[in-house]
């Protein structure tokens, strides 16, 4: 049906726009108007939204973790307030003449000590609690931690004698606790000691996750599996940055479990028949020895302990039953000779080949209560820290010089890593969601490998870290730059002396070592500098004397001729005369023999 056309209207005219309704309309809008601009004169307009203040960022240093193994310190800064995530310590390299060990420089701590609010410690291996008695000799600080983790440090704080007691707090996995403005919050993890946590820090800028060393492991033995739903939770709710391990980014797939290494120890332990167990590991792997004293119970073995480390660390563990072991298991040391061989387990330090260790003192027959030979079957159970393969390999050779039977990781599965895979280290991407990255402790090609896993997940490569020791990075809910980098470096400790071996003594040691030392002695005449007695030539490390005469008479006559030639040109500035001794003797000598000794010489006034 089609729409009927609408017809004009023959009604009234249409009134027009100035009526008095309109007219009243129009005034009451301009009244309102006039009204509200007399209300907000010389004010921002209603609408202009007010700018919410800007949140602190953080500010993130590295003392010690980053291109390099061991020496963990992070610093944790927001406006007044300064955080520690572990405090540790890294072996010497092997340029490192007679260096006992390394810890960070602690200079930037010392110039803010008055910020700091704690060190919080993520688990109780040497390279995270091993520069802590240091700290604390410059700066008291409270200490925090899980149970087995002060624990340890206690045993270690005994050696050192502190001016002022140390404050160590034992918490828990799964407590939060406030330092500052800092909510700390522990999470669960898996690692090669007990009672590891990893560390969610909860910032005004934003939350911020350190692992700390962690692994997955689905089976662990004697705890439960690392806290995913916790990582899970925080992804979900928003992480600012992630800061994670490296130590296997460059290995796929995952660590193996724990589990593996029972299966392996019982069937050795099987096989060993009649001979006598030893095993070496590291001490602080508690999960380890928990292995080896269920197969001695199982096998109907008693159990000994050998280095110092293993059986502080045994006892700090026994004491907070962090390891199970019945009654008249454990024997002493010295009671080995009152047992059969094939009724003895003894678990020993020296995995790593360390000169001094247990093991190697038994390897070169330097043991004083252990003698090994035909009848040990000798377990190591551990992987060589990148740099000590050599010597690992020279006490396995020593062992099997004298006829032990020797079992290392890369011919059986006796040892599984405590350190996140790669398929682990995605798993923990995926977890958190981190809107920034910074990969930590590992060297450079672990923390570029780690970029990459974290690129392959989708994290743009602006958003990812890689820094150094002395670098700082600060972190904001706006992005992230580097900041000012701060005092940093490696601090050797050398017997009971802490950073009196700088580079010029290694420089010297090391010299000393390679070309050995000359000592030229002669007494001067007090008044005019002639020779008055020798000078007398001494060799040590350089040429045997008995049989180089003629290059000891040579050095002998030319020392003579450059002390009388002094003497005649009115030199008495002993500077310059050893100076001139010094370089004419070494030109001397790397004629005669291409050496370059070191040479010292001591002058006397008569």
């Amino acid at each position: 049906m089609k729409k009927k056309p609408q017809m004009k209207s023959k009604g009234k005219p249409k009134m027009p726009r100035n009526t008095k309704k309109n007219e009243k309309t129009v005034a009451v809008k301009r009244a309102f108007k006039a009204n509200v601009t007399a209300n907000t004169k010389g004010k921002k307009p209603r609408s202009a939204k007010k700018k919410a203040p800007s949140k602190p960022p953080i500010r993130v240093s590295f003392l010690g973790g980053l291109n390099e193994i061991g020496k963990n310190l992070t610093v944790f800064e927001c406006e007044n307030d300064i955080i520690l995530i572990d405090c540790g310590m890294a072996f010497p390299d092997g340029d490192m003449l007679g260096v006992d060990l390394v810890i960070p420089d602690y200079t930037y701590l010392e110039q803010n000590k008055e910020k700091i609010r704690g060190v919080v410690i993520t688990h109780g291996h040497e390279d995270h609690i091993g520069g802590i008695p240091f700290l604390l000799a410059k700066i008291n600080v409270p200490i925090y931690g899980t149970p087995l983790t002060i624990g340890l440090i206690e045993n270690k704080l005994r050696e050192h004698s502190l001016s002022a007691p140390p404050t160590l707090v034992k918490k828990k996995a799964g407590d939060s606790f406030k330092l500052g403005c800092f909510d700390i919050e522990l999470i669960h993890v898996n690692h090669s000691i007990p009672d590891s946590v990893a560390i969610a820090l909860h910032t005004p800028a934003g939350v911020l996750v350190h692992t700390g060393d962690f692994k997955v492991d689905y089976t662990p033995i004697g705890g439960r599996m690392t806290d995913l739903n916790r990582f899970a939770a925080l992804g979900d709710e928003g992480v600012l940055a992630l800061l994670a391990e490296s130590t296997n980014a460059e290995r796929p797939g995952y660590t193996q479990t724990e589990q593996k290494v029972t299966d392996s120890f019982d069937q050795l332990f099987a096989s060993a028949m009649k001979k006598r167990i030893i095993i070496a590991t590291f001490a602080s792997n508690i999960s380890r020895i928990q292995l080896i004293i269920n197969c001695a119970v199982k096998y109907g073995r008693k159990v000994a302990f050998s280095g110092r480390s293993m059986i502080n660390y045994m006892k700090v563990a026994q004491e907070l039953g962090y390891v199970k072991v019945p009654d008249n298991l454990i024997i002493d040391i010295d009671q080995l000779k009152d047992y059969p061989p094939e009724k003895i387990v003894l678990a020993t330090t020296g995995s790593q080949g360390e000169p001094m260790s247990a093991l190697s003192r038994m390897a070169y027959s330097d043991h004083r209560k252990v003698s090994v030979g035909a009848g040990d079957f000798i377990i190591i159970s551990a992987n060589p820290i990148p740099g000590n393969e050599r010597a690992v390999g020279n006490v396995v050779d020593e062992l099997l010089k004298r006829g032990c039977d020797v079992v290392y990781e890369s011919m059986y599965e006796v040892h599984v890593s405590g350190h996140a895979c790669q398929e682990e280290l995605k798993l923990i991407h995926s977890l958190v969601k981190p809107q920034y990255f910074i990969p930590i402790h590992g060297e450079q090609k672990m923390l570029q490998k780690h970029r990459t896993l974290a690129m392959s997940l989708g994290m743009d490569s602006k958003d990812i870290y890689i820094g150094d020791i002395g670098k700082s990075v600060e972190i904001s809910e706006n992005g992230f730059k580097e900041a000012e980098p701060v005092a940093s470096g490696k601090v050797f400790v050398d017997g009971l002396g802490v950073g009196d071996v700088g580079s010029i003594v290694l420089r010297d040691r090391k010299h000393l070592g390679q070309d050995g030392l000359i000592i030229i002695v002669a007494s001067l005449d007090v008044y005019d500098g002639h020779v008055v007695s020798g000078p007398d030539i001494v060799s040590r490390g350089f040429v045997y004397v008995r049989e180089s005469g003629d290059l000891m008479d040579d050095i002998k006559s030319l020392s003579h001729d450059i002390l009388e030639d002094c003497s005649r040109r009115n030199i008495h500035e002993w500077g310059v005369i050893k100076n001139l001794i010094k370089d004419d003797i070494a030109k001397l000598i790397v004629r005669q023999t291409g050496r370059s000794p070191m040479i010292l010489p001591i002058l006397m006034e008569v």
